[in-house]
């Protein structure tokens, strides 16, 4: 089912493509609503039909996993022509000529100096993923329902995290007129207001999940084990959202001014520098459920580290790009 799913979302990628490109567009444009607008309705689109085409509902026939990613694929068709559409009516700053689709060597190196370390960083949390389930899967006792645990977790914590990303993809545009005004003024107040919000919404975030850990918890078909690491996985976890938050705003400072690098560096920090290594040397020291917390305080000491790099590296090498500027 696996491979069937595959097989169609890939060969039929196009649409989540196309829409990637339209939706970043309209963010650079200060248009984020409408991208917005193309995202909800291909998710949407994609939930309702996901009843409809797996199970056979009104006529269709019943095809399983195979109608879902059709499903899938439809949605994301769906919220390409629509972000396509608002970037021709509302994108009257972009000149969509022909001619500018002809390939430019140095367009594509400077889109690749950018987006190079941007796709190692999606990569690295697969990597992180992987590596984490293999170590977490070789702890003694345990080790099969701290997989399962972690696995939960990752879904709990996308609900605040995204948010963040959310912040981040808005100072990314707004620091990077900043920057090509020359306006050292401008990017300081972009980067101080987007790491306000993100303080704000990740320590909503922590406390919002704190307070519900106990219920969230209790929804999942956990066995006794599993209920009290996942508990233990939430209550510890959730205090570095706003640890995370930062580093994850920081990426979109260094992405607005050809940081890429930089951007990349933070990524590798949390996901794999100052995670699987703790990881592993913490697991050495778990010797059944009594202790099995201590697995979780990985994440915690892997985002102070990367944040104390992060800061270090907007000191040292960031700031040295604004000292000619007003």
């Amino acid at each position: 089912m696996t491979i069937d799913y595959l097989k169609i979302c890939c060969s039929i990628s196009f649409g989540i493509i196309f829409f990637s490109i339209y939706e970043k567009i309209l963010q650079a444009t200060g248009r984020s609503l409408y991208s917005t607008i193309a995202q909800i309705s291909g998710a949407v689109t994609n939930i309702i039909l996901d009843p409809i085409m797996i199970y056979g509902w009104f006529c269709c026939p019943e095809m399983g996993v195979k109608r879902a990613a059709y499903a899938t694929v439809i949605g994301q068709i769906l919220s390409a022509v629509l972000a396509f559409y608002f970037h021709l009516i509302k994108d009257k700053e972009v000149d969509n000529r022909l001619i500018y689709l002809k390939p430019s060597a140095n367009t594509i190196k400077e889109i690749y100096t950018i987006g190079l370390p941007a796709i190692i960083s999606q990569a690295l949390l697969t990597v992180m993923t992987y590596g984490l389930n293999i170590i977490l899967g070789s702890i003694h006792q345990i080790g099969e329902n701290a997989v399962t645990v972690y696995g939960l977790y990752c879904k709990i914590q996308q609900m605040i995290i995204f948010a963040t990303v959310g912040v981040r993809d808005t100072i990314t545009p707004i620091v990077s007129f900043s920057y090509g005004m020359g306006s050292k003024t401008r990017i300081r107040e972009g980067i101080r207001c987007g790491m306000t919000f993100t303080i704000i919404i990740m320590i909503i975030g922590t406390v919002l999940i704190e307070a519900i850990a106990v219920p969230l918890t209790r929804f999942f078909s956990l066995s006794d084990i599993s209920y009290s690491m996942c508990l233990d996985c939430i209550r510890i976890v959730s205090a570095a959202f706003t640890l995370a938050g930062i580093c994850i705003a920081f990426q979109g400072v260094f992405q607005a001014i050809g940081g890429g690098i930089e951007s990349l560096l933070i990524s590798l920090g949390r996901q794999v520098v100052f995670i699987l290594p703790v990881a592993y040397i913490i697991s050495k020291f778990i010797t059944g459920v009594e202790n099995s917390y201590l697995i979780w305080w990985t994440f915690i000491i892997g985002e102070c580290l990367t944040l104390m790099c992060t800061l270090f590296m907007y000191k040292h090498s960031i700031k040295k790009k604004f000292n000619n500027w007003r």
